[in-house]
């Protein structure tokens, strides 16, 4: 279970208000008003259908953002390249361990800066990933 919504801060309803985050138990939840009835969406309802929206644009472009993640460490042996390309085909893995530790406050913060938002209904259904400076595919 995650520790805490993985989003926090980056989340807003369909009316462009922030959603708030609480705990219900030991569940960590968004509470989205619904004309003044809050609902209470388990965070990992949510963060998951994010992280899908990511993996999605990560398929097929494993060899190339592994060798993007390379050069960005100045790394350039075939062993590092392979790990880290397999770590891409193995994303699912990766948030995982993501729902369970959490963003530091210190990416979120970022994200918020650049402009990414996720926008959810009242259900918790994610209506859009909104992540500027992405560069949309010509097909």
């Amino acid at each position: 279970m995650p520790a805490k919504p993985l989003f926090t801060g980056l989340v807003f309803d369909d009316n462009d208000q922030l959603v708030e985050t609480t705990t219900v138990g030991t569940e960590p939840c968004y509470v989205v008003d619904d004309d003044g009835f809050k609902r209470h969406i388990p965070s990992e309802q949510v963060d998951r259908q994010v992280l899908n929206k990511f993996r999605e644009l990560i398929e097929g472009h494993e060899e190339i953002l592994g060798e993007q993640a390379l050069k960005m460490l100045g790394q350039d042996d075939i062993f590092t390249r392979a790990i880290y390309i397999e770590q891409f085909k193995n994303i699912d893995k990766q948030f995982d361990q993501l729902l369970e530790i959490g963003y530091p406050e210190e990416i979120r913060t970022y994200m918020g800066m650049t402009g990414f938002k996720v926008i959810i209904n009242h259900h918790g259904e994610v209506i859009e990933v909104k992540q500027p400076g992405l560069i949309a595919d010509e097909e």
